[in-house]
């Protein structure tokens, strides 16, 4: 490939990405489906036509590029992340899980990750995975305990007296 080429490549991914932080998906994709390929940035090609996919709520075509992408590099925490988000969306939990427990293992003072493992653990109703996860959470950032209340992931969780012990304990003092 030439020195133009991947150039050229570089700046429709970095166009793509732009898009996507102005939050306007749909333009990204169209850039990361003009090519059939992208040779010298799959990776990069995938990860961003994956979150392009998550954020129009068009979940199971993300899961294709992520799953590439997550093949091209397993420790990509972003990657992980956006599969788990994904994955619980289409009812497949365990999958969601299996990918937030390999981030965690790279990562594992992630309190995005913990918070995300508890709140698929307790849809997956394993009640005591998900209290663990989310008390490790809430001591690697005590900040995320303010979501908690609002969160519907839990809601199988309350009224569960060690998950009321730790939101009693969490709480902040008046």
């Amino acid at each position: 490939m030439s020195l133009g080429t991947s150039t050229r490549i570089r700046r429709q991914l970095e166009e793509a990405e732009g898009y996507l932080m102005l939050e306007m998906p749909s333009y990204a994709l169209e850039i990361l489906e003009s090519r059939a390929e992208w040779p010298s940035m799959p990776f990069e090609a995938n990860f961003l036509k994956g979150e392009a996919l998550r954020c129009l709520d068009r979940y199971r075509e993300a899961i294709q590029a992520l799953d590439v992408a997550a093949a091209l590099r397993p420790d990509d925490i972003a990657v992980a992340l956006a599969q788990g988000w994904c994955y619980k969306r289409t009812n497949r939990l365990a999958q969601a899980v299996d990918a937030l427990e390999r981030a965690a293992r790279h990562e594992p003072e992630n309190a995005l990750i913990r918070y995300n493992l508890a709140c698929y653990w307790s849809l997956a109703a394993n009640a005591s995975k998900a209290i663990e996860e989310l008390s490790l959470a809430l001591r690697l950032k005590p900040e995320f305990r303010r979501l908690i209340s609002d969160e519907s992931d839990f809601n199988t969780l309350r009224g569960n007296s060690t998950f009321e012990t730790l939101m009693r304990d969490a709480a902040p003092s008046k």
